[in-house]
């Protein structure tokens, strides 16, 4: 195939899909996916590292900055190149097919199914608050211990979290017409739950003494950690850094915008609809998102923010409003959250294997829609995987408490997102060079400075977290690096 074919078919429609994602759907796919349980918890961790209650909003800030000029670039290779997988495809016809699957084993081996697992575990804690019997510590397997630092058990979260998996698998595998209104249906209410949120912080939660701690001392910084030995918060290079390692938290409860663009063959009218569903859908959760901190602010003061129990900031913001019932609150707006979250994870990963599938870059069995016209096995293989993920666990050996081998890996790949956003964000300028010619419904807003910003932005980041961050950093290069062999082994001859 010469390069003038391969790009012609790049840019052609899908046709072997069925069309059934309006752009409200594509918006929700958008939103759904984007709004886990993190918003709910990473700003006590947040807080500890900046110090103050301005320079948590500026964290959110420069998040919601990001991730906004991300998907205003975004939309320019979703108009220009429609095609189910998404990111997939944009780094395969913006480079080479080797970055498109480097991308795609990464999101299989951690980042998708890695998410899934870690919504899923989130939905069965919070599911816990409400029902007796679903606890970490209540085991059907007790831990079996596979080395010093790990094990294998099946506690009844661990068990609810994979009957998530498996049912959120087993009605997308049903037609995406299931998917679409269990999306909709979810996204819609977990919206309007951190809405209801935002309104009862500001206008019942609002603590005068809190309100005061927090904006009559907006940049003083407090009760700071350190980032490392000898650095923190408290000098100009130690807040820029805190700045950049916050960003783990905020990032990683702002990710998975990009997920509507591996559906692209469902979606109707996708030059148009997919650019304005990204816009759209990160506008509403950036907007959300900051708010959310706002109510936080309004209703407790900053020490209460940074310490949180178990750094649940809206349970914490909840319970200073309606005391004692604010767990119960926050447990059902989590439960109805990560259901939805994770209905959006599923539907759309397994798309992004269909594609690497027909490229012959993954299991042929995936490379096939099942009657219902959506890729069955690649759903099929990301649930088994992810609800694998769920079994092994870390082990403390000082404490002796047990953590999830799924959130190491979720640490170790934040940086390879972002290595993944870069370039893709870069082959906008790749493609604008090679192929000039190419139809362009929509071109990236403010180019080339948006696009620009964003690459220098995310490189800073990602070079702060290489130098101070390197036990989490690392291991997701090589990660990603060790899907070099297994490209090599698998690609066609």
């Amino acid at each position: 195939m010469t390069n003038a074919t391969a790009g012609s078919a790049a840019t052609a429609l899908d046709t072997e899909f069925t069309r059934g994602l309006g752009l409200y759907d594509s918006t929700m796919v958008v939103v759904g996916s984007m709004i886990g349980s993190g918003i709910f918890i990473v700003s006590a961790d947040m807080s500890r590292s900046v110090g103050s209650a301005g320079w948590l909003l500026v964290a959110w800030l420069v998040t919601g900055a990001l991730t906004l000029m991300g998907a205003l670039s975004y939309g320019e290779l979703a108009a220009m190149m429609p095609r189910a997988g998404g990111q997939y495809v944009y780094l395969r016809e913006a480079f080479s097919p080797l970055w498109g699957f480097l991308y795609g084993w990464t999101l299989f081996l951690v980042i998708q199914t890695g998410t899934i697992a870690a919504v899923s575990v989130g939905f069965a804690r919070y599911l816990g608050v409400l029902v007796r019997g679903i606890a970490e510590d209540r085991y059907l397997v007790a831990p079996i211990h596979l080395s010093t630092g790990y094990a294998l058990s099946l506690s009844t979260t661990q068990l609810v979290a994979i009957l998530l998996i498996v049912l959120l698998t087993w009605t997308n595998t049903r037609g995406l017409e299931y998917g679409r209104i269990i999306q909709n249906v979810f996204t819609t209410a977990k919206t309007g739950a951190l809405a209801g949120l935002i309104l009862v912080g500001v206008l019942l939660g609002w603590n005068q003494t809190a309100v005061a701690d927090n904006f009559g001392n907006l940049w003083n910084p407090r009760d700071v950690v350190e980032i490392v030995p000898g650095l923190s918060a408290m000098s100009a290079f130690g807040l820029f850094v805190a700045l950049c390692v916050s960003q783990t938290g905020s990032l990683f409860s702002a990710d998975a915008w990009n997920n509507i663009t591996f559906t692209a063959g469902e979606v109707k009218d996708p030059r148009r609809h997919i650019p304005l569903s990204l816009a759209l859908g990160t506008f509403v959760v950036i907007g959300l998102y900051l708010l959310a901190n706002v109510a936080y602010l309004t209703t407790l003061p900053f020490d209460q923010v940074q310490h949180a129990p178990a750094d649940r900031v809206a349970t914490a913001t909840l319970d200073a409003i309606f005391p004692g019932a604010g767990a119960t609150i926050m447990a059902i707006a989590i439960v109805i959250s990560t259901f939805g979250c994770n209905n959006g994870l599923i539907l759309a990963g397994a798309r992004a294997y269909y594609a690497m599938a027909r490229d012959s870059l993954f299991f042929r069995s995936v490379g096939r829609l099942n009657e219902a016209k959506v890729p069955a096995w690649g759903l099929v293989w990301q649930g088994v995987w992810a609800a694998f993920l769920v079994l092994p666990r870390t082990y403390n050996t000082g404490s002796g408490t047990y953590g999830n081998l799924y959130s190491n890996l979720l640490d170790y790949v934040i940086s390879a997102a972002l290595i993944f956003y870069i370039l893709t964000i870069a082959g906008v300028f790749r493609l604008r060079r090679t192929r000039p010619n190419v139809e362009r419904p929509y071109r990236a807003f403010g180019y080339p400075l948006v696009p620009a910003l964003y690459i220098a932005g995310a490189s800073v980041i990602l070079l702060v977290l290489f130098v101070y961050r390197t036990a989490t950093t690392w291991p997701g290069l090589i990660i990603v690096l060790l899907g070099v062999p297994v490209y090599l082994a698998w690609k066609p001859r």
